[in-house]
């Protein structure tokens, strides 16, 4: 495991520490688990934004939306990706 440093307000480092002993555990065991339900969390987001395809139509998507095209449903993304492969 390697070691990163992290800075946080005073209050809020004496609030883990709190809760730590309380848990009784570390204040590392509640940052390891927090990072692991955001990583979790966002997932989805790095899976689509890994496939080109998706990617590419998130862009197109963001700029339809810059110009005020009206929107499609998820269902129609899907289709419209399908029919570029």
């Amino acid at each position: 495991m390697s070691t990163a440093t992290v800075r946080i307000p005073e209050e809020k480092r004496d609030t883990l520490k709190v809760i730590a002993s309380l848990e009784k555990t570390d204040i590392q065991s509640i940052l390891v688990g927090l990072i692991d339900e955001y990583i979790e969390r966002h997932k989805e987001t790095l899976e689509l934004l890994s496939n080109p395809e998706w990617a590419e139509e998130i862009r197109r998507g963001k700029e339809e939306i810059r110009k005020g095209v009206k929107g499609i449903s998820l269902d129609e993304l899907a289709n419209r990706s399908k029919a570029h492969r």
